[in-house]
């Protein structure tokens, strides 16, 4: 006879090594037999994993998507390097090469600057260097790309400048250093020393001799360019030199030779502000020479061609006296017919001012007459005075 045991746990239901479990009850009414899953609403499988329209439209999306997450971000490209355009016309710009130290100041107008200097063509040809070259920033001692650009710069620091001929050496170019008419310019300057200008009123003689010599060579530099501002600006700040207030005792000697200086600045301003047309001030700067050299030929051919190109005399201040019109008028038109022969020129001046030069008209012109016909030396001569003024 059997012996009946006590139901065992299903199988299904047991785990490996999981113990018996005492009294287990089935559930009437629950099938002891797993429930299939309904998969009639999944996709088949070959569907699976297919991207979707977007991501079709774009090949290797994905593959990108998953090497930007897995690969390091690049690192940022290098910033372009910066010109400055100094006065926004792209003319003139700077570029600093190597920047002062920290600290450094920049320079202020008036002071003497010290730079090392390398001048290149835009072909790279160099044609100057200068490894001390030391102006007076502002006062038009060089060329302007250098006297607008070093302002900008700390000292320590070196730049490289690119500047259009206008602010170089302009159409007429230069001889020393040799520079082609319209040429650009590139300028690598390293300003290194920035000192305050000397006190015109503790100038001796000698230094302000000196000190208004340079700036009346910068301004005959500037007048063969053609740049007549520049020029003026020069000698008019030669003649502040010489004529300013000093607090040393200078010799009679250097008082003669500053006197002497004076009169080729005052000279030199002339002609520059004719080539202006500022003919007032022209008129100014010859009525100084001939408050000192009454028989100064140059101030005189100037205060002539003054009288000739400016038939208002009114207006001009030029005085009444008909003699002395006649006179700047006669020695004006020597130095038109003869100025290609100076020194004849010369001469016939020197002889119409041997008489004096308020002398009266008739006197004058019999003296004249026996040198030049009046006719050949002025056309517009009808024999009246009238038609000279």
């Amino acid at each position: 006879m059997a012996s009946w045991a006590e139901p065992s746990e299903p199988a299904a239901l047991r785990l490996p090594g999981a113990p018996l479990l005492e009294g287990f009850e089935v559930l009437d009414g629950v099938d002891d037999t797993e429930e299939e899953d309904d998969l009639s609403g999944l996709p088949p499988l070959e569907d699976m994993g297919q991207p979707t329209v977007e991501e079709a439209e774009q090949p290797g999306a994905l593959a990108r998507e998953f090497l930007a997450a897995t690969e390091p971000e690049p690192a940022p490209a290098p910033a372009p390097e910066e010109w400055l355009d100094i006065l926004g016309n792209g003319l003139l710009r700077m570029k600093t090469l190597v920047p002062g130290p920290k600290g450094s100041s920049r320079p202020l107008k008036g002071q003497v600057v010290t730079v090392h200097l390398q001048m290149s063509l835009e072909n790279g040809t160099r044609v100057q260097e200068e490894p001390e070259l030391a102006f007076t920033l502002g006062d038009c001692d060089v060329i302007q790309a250098l006297d607008l650009s070093v302002p900008l710069m700390d000292v320590g620091e070196t730049a490289m400048v690119t500047a259009d001929s206008k602010y170089c050496y302009g159409p007429q170019g230069s001889r020393s250093p040799y520079i082609p008419p319209h040429a650009a310019l590139c300028l690598e300057v390293t300003l290194k020393t920035a000192e305050d200008g000397p006190d015109l009123e503790m100038l001796s003689g000698q230094e302000r001799v000196a000190l208004a010599n340079r700036k009346r060579e910068c301004g005959n530099a500037h007048y063969q360019r053609a740049d007549f501002v520049l020029a003026a600006n020069s000698y008019d700040l030669a003649i502040k030199a010489i004529t300013s207030n000093t607090k040393v005792d200078m010799t009679c000697e250097e008082e003669e030779e500053l006197l002497q200086l004076k009169v080729k600045c005052l000279n030199n301003l002339a002609a520059s502000q004719l080539k202006l047309d500022h003919y007032r001030a022209a008129l100014r700067s010859c009525s100084q020479v001939l408050e000192h050299q009454p028989d100064n030929i140059k101030a005189l051919f100037r205060k002539g061609k003054v009288r000739c190109n400016h038939r208002t005399t009114s207006s001009l201040g030029i005085p009444t006296v008909c003699g002395e019109h006649f006179l700047y008028t006669i020695l004006f038109g020597c130095h038109l017919l003869f100025q290609r022969e100076n020194w004849l020129c010369h001469i016939m001046a020197l002889g119409v001012l041997s008489h004096c030069v308020s002398a009266p008209i008739l006197s004058l012109l019999p003296r004249f007459h026996q040198l030049w016909p009046l006719q050949m030396v002025w056309p517009g001569w009808a024999g009246d005075t009238a038609s000279l003024y």
